[in-house]
């Protein structure tokens, strides 16, 4: 088994959430808005390491991304511009609606 260089804990919350130790956001130089990998091995145990950034980005979103610049490229005359009707109805759309990133998740959403 490997050496132990740092061991803390943390407990869970109702909400299944918790908070990073500042020893192990220290050690991983974590900082606010970080993602965090965990890696389950064979006998349960579990390493945490700080994610990568190429492990952020989003398979099915780049690939929608990913189609839509080449059939912007295919079919150029398809492009139109947003006129003010279009830019007004989804401005109506949006109207009072608020996100805040930062909040945690409702009961039903999880």
């Amino acid at each position: 088994m490997a050496q132990v260089a740092l061991e803390a804990e943390s407990t869970l919350t109702d909400r299944f959430q918790t908070t990073v130790p500042s020893p192990v956001r220290q050690a991983l130089h974590l900082g606010k808005k970080d993602k965090i990998k965990y890696a389950i091995q064979s006998d349960g145990s579990v390493i945490i390491s700080r994610a990568t950034t190429a492990s952020e980005s989003d398979p099915v979103l780049g690939e929608f991304l990913s189609f839509i610049a080449n059939d912007m490229q295919a079919h150029p005359e398809r492009m139109q511009p947003l006129t003010a009707s279009m830019r007004e109805s989804v401005e109506a759309l949006v109207k009072g609606v608020e996100v805040d990133l930062d909040a945690s998740l409702m009961d039903e959403d999880e």
